[in-house]
């Protein structure tokens, strides 16, 4: 069995990397982690988990010896400080501080020093892409849900050089469990119920971890234009893509579904059939469409996945099963929630 620790185990992530946890049939959990509600039963906090585990505040030793592996479900700048204390365990961060391949791109965007950076063994843990590397990484830095929304979604493309990366313009959308628990006006009932606003725009921390991901798969300088927006609901996120081609819809088709024919989670859709985030709510599942505006030449890409799960703690769990030589869909097999 893997023993398991989860830093972070109150917020969204944390908790739905408990649910997919407790059903995993090589995992047992011996960790979990709370600040603000140490001391108290997980099912104190959350009834539903029906978790009797006490939260405890961070103490490295006692990670180091009850734990073979580690989530951090932390906010950006504060994982990168507590790894340095904990020893012979892998970690999988579901925060920022170990997507990037350069600790400038880092500090500029999220205004942070990582100091030894460049000597920490780590990975971008999308699987899809990096499987090999992640078989043998001590650290991995989990993506953003953003951006595994946006990679997956072109990664064919630019791969096999059928549009022009210069400028890729991205319009997504997603639910309200994206920004986290925590209190703050924007998210209050009032103020999201019956609206739909952009936020961030064109200084979203995920543009530079979208590009540096798709710079590297093309092969040549990418930059992306991202908007995105908030929606009224609680999970999914929709990314459209508008790219230019001078390929047919047929090939571009088949190229992706030769691209991604052995993914088990990443669904690529007929022409003229496109996602829909129901289709994915609760799941690992990511579903791929597409259709050519022929005005214009512009591909249209269009992505869905359940922001808390391939977005996020679904996604962490596919890495630590290829971190241990497990079946990746292991725990993870579960069917989408519909309606």
């Amino acid at each position: 069995m893997i023993k398991v620790g989860i830093i972070g185990a109150t917020g969204y992530t944390g908790l739905e990397l408990l649910r997919i946890l407790k059903n995993h049939p090589d995992v047992r959990i011996t960790y979990l982690s709370s600040k603000t509600y140490a001391g108290k039963k997980m099912s104190e906090v959350y009834p539903s988990t029906l978790e009797d585990t006490v939260l405890e505040e961070f103490n490295p030793e006692k990670i180091s010896k009850l734990c073979d592996v580690v989530f951090t479900a932390l906010p950006a700048g504060v994982t990168y400080g507590l790894v340095q204390k904990m020893e012979n365990v892998k970690i999988i961060d579901l925060g920022a501080d170990f997507r990037f391949d350069d600790p400038n791109t880092y500090k500029e965007w999220y205004g942070s020093e990582l100091e030894k950076y460049d000597e920490i063994n780590r990975v971008y843990g999308l699987p899809e892409l990096y499987r090999e590397s992640i078989k043998k990484a001590g650290i991995v830095g989990n993506p953003g849900c953003y951006p595994t929304s946006v990679i997956l979604a072109l990664t064919p493309a630019l791969k096999y050089g059928l549009v022009d990366s210069d400028t890729i313009v991205v319009d997504a959308k997603s639910g309200v469990s994206g920004a986290g628990r925590k209190e703050k006006m924007d998210y209050l009932f009032s103020e999201i119920n019956e609206n739909l606003r952009p936020y961030n725009v064109a200084k979203h921390r995920h543009v530079p971890e979208m590009e540096q991901e798709l710079k590297k798969i093309s092969d040549r300088d990418v930059r992306v234009i991202f908007t995105p927006h908030l929606v009224p609901m609680t999970r999914g996120i929709l990314s459209t893509i508008y790219v230019k081609t001078n390929v047919s819809l047929e090939e571009i088709h088949r190229a992706y579904l030769s691209f991604y024919k052995k993914e088990p989670f990443v669904h690529v859709l007929p022409p003229g059939v496109y996602p829909s985030t129901k289709w994915c709510y609760g799941s690992n599942h990511v579903f791929i469409g597409m259709q050519i505006e022929r005005r214009t030449n512009m591909l249209i890409l269009m992505s869905a996945i359940d922001n808390l799960v391939k977005g996020a703690s679904g996604q962490a769990v596919q890495n630590m099963n290829i971190m241990f030589g497990l079946d990746e869909s292991k725990g993870l097999e579960f069917t989408p929630v519909y309606p």
